[in-house]
């Protein structure tokens, strides 16, 4: 996919106004229009990466930052308790091919998931 195509890169460059969360230099949360739970976000880094197998040693920063942007998101919601996801791959339920993690809270989860 082209980074000019893809949904969450429109939602950085401000193309589409996503309801955020948290925002930051280098990441941007915003709420799922399809919660799986009572809160739902997505965190994404700001720069395009499509999945987690095309990380390489040169994201290692955009990694880090991404999960400090996870805690930050919680600590704005006041979540105490909450579940991460990283889908990667179509199989995996990938729908939208820029790496983003789930922060699902507010319910019972079980294990294991999926």
């Amino acid at each position: 996919m082209n980074v000019k195509d893809c949904l969450f890169c429109k939602f950085v460059r401000g193309e589409i106004a996503p309801k955020k969360v948290h925002e930051d230099t280098h990441v941007l949360a915003f709420h799922d229009i399809n919660p799986q739970a009572p809160t739902h976000v997505l965190v994404i880094p700001k720069e395009h990466v499509a999945s987690l197998d095309e990380l390489e040693a040169k994201h290692a920063d955009l990694g880090g930052k991404l999960l400090v942007g996870v805690a930050e998101t919680a600590r704005v919601l006041g979540l105490k308790s909450y579940r991460c996801i990283v889908n990667t791959g179509k199989e995996a339920g990938q729908t939208v091919f820029h790496v983003h993690v789930h922060v699902l809270s507010g319910r019972h989860f079980t294990w294991p998931p999926g």
